[in-house]
């Protein structure tokens, strides 16, 4: 079974930096996914922390009915949600916290989790009937092969970012429940881990309020990046994302999830970060920072941000989106850059 694993699409992003509504991207995208045999969405498929979820879902569904459209028919469909669709999946997961039902790394989700889950679920199902699954926080794609967005890594980012990124440091969390209930570092895992725990009209209000805020700090955005000197200062942020908070912290944190889980899994793949990887010029301990542990591979993402892509010089670049992960036949996954050929200029969003 071939199996194509995208994440990170980010539909209905209000910079317009989500690069499938540009048809150049999601034909591109579609003629890949026609020879799959099964589809992987790990993740942040649309935009749900920015306060807007109507029209995010407007613009998201007919995206999602073309890409289904181009599977083969019958083709399954695996949704696992990612800290910026968490709402697909939050009543749902406040009523498994409340009761004390354990979560398993491949926990199956009902479709009736929330109302724009089954939404989705029928835009997939639009062209013709398809299993469609909600796995959370992961799925198992192949012996010994996890796949999960990976925002439990948040959790860990700080003890990372320290240097202090063992076991024994703080609560030894060894629970998918433990993830859940941690805000960590990014304002995403507060907000959710207070959402899951309030009734779903104060979990709907604060979500609410937090995407406006979430949304004008963005619009902000295409003005600042015309101040002299701010382009500069971005690039500077970039090269302390890529090499200071995700080789450095990100990556090993996302290990040390797996151990604490004890996934028994060879390989881990997953998004979140949008850095594509392992790209041939990676060192090898960049994606297995913990020899006893598994392999890591991200599936990068489908959003174009102009700082962190960063300009054309020729080599492969990790932030460009297009990214993919393709589980051949023979169980070994790969990774992708589907928008290579497709110029900057065609993707690039409103800064």
């Amino acid at each position: 079974m071939r199996t194509l694993v995208i994440s990170d699409l980010h539909l209905g992003s209000v910079l317009g930096r989500d690069v499938l509504r540009r048809p150049e991207a999601l034909d591109a995208l579609a003629q890949t996914a026609a020879s799959a045999d099964r589809l992987v969405l790990l993740g942040d498929t649309i935009e749900l922390l920015e306060g807007r979820p109507a029209q995010a879902a407007q613009i998201a569904a007919p995206i999602l009915r073309h890409l289904a459209a181009a599977l083969p028919a019958g083709a399954p469909v695996i949704v696992v949600p990612g800290n910026h669709d968490h709402d697909l999946i939050r009543p749902w997961l406040r009523r498994r916290l409340e009761s004390g039902a354990r979560l398993q790394p491949a926990t199956r989700v009902p479709l009736s989790a929330s109302p724009l889950l089954g939404e989705l679920a029928g835009w997939l199902r639009a062209e013709g009937p398809r299993p469609v699954e909600v796995r959370y926080p992961g799925v198992w794609l192949g012996d010994r092969l996890w796949a999960t967005h990976g925002h439990h890594l948040d959790r860990l980012l700080g003890a990372a970012i320290r240097g202090r990124l063992r076991p024994e440091d703080g609560v030894a969390r060894a629970r998918v429940e433990d993830f859940e209930r941690a805000p960590g570092a990014d304002a995403g895992g507060v907000r959710d881990v207070l959402a899951s725990v309030l009734p779903d009209a104060v979990g709907d209000g604060l979500s609410e309020a937090l995407g406006t805020a979430r949304r004008t700090l963005l619009q902000g955005l295409p003005a600042l990046a015309g101040i002299p000197g701010m382009r500069e200062a971005a690039s500077v942020a970039a090269l302390l994302m890529e090499q200071g908070i995700h080789r450095r912290a990100a990556i090993p944190a996302m290990a040390q999830v797996a151990r604490r889980l004890r996934v028994p899994a060879d390989t881990v793949i997953f998004g979140h970060i949008h850095r594509r990887g392992p790209l041939a010029g990676d060192p090898g301990e960049l994606w297995h920072p913990d020899p006893s542990g598994p392999v890591l591979m991200n599936s990068g993402s489908w959003v174009y941000d102009s700082i962190l892509v960063g300009p054309d010089r020729g080599q492969d670049r990790g932030y460009r989106p297009g990214g993919a992960i393709l589980i051949g036949e023979d169980g070994i996954p790969a990774c992708l850059d589907l928008l290579a050929k497709i110029p900057d200029d065609v993707l690039r969003g409103r800064i």
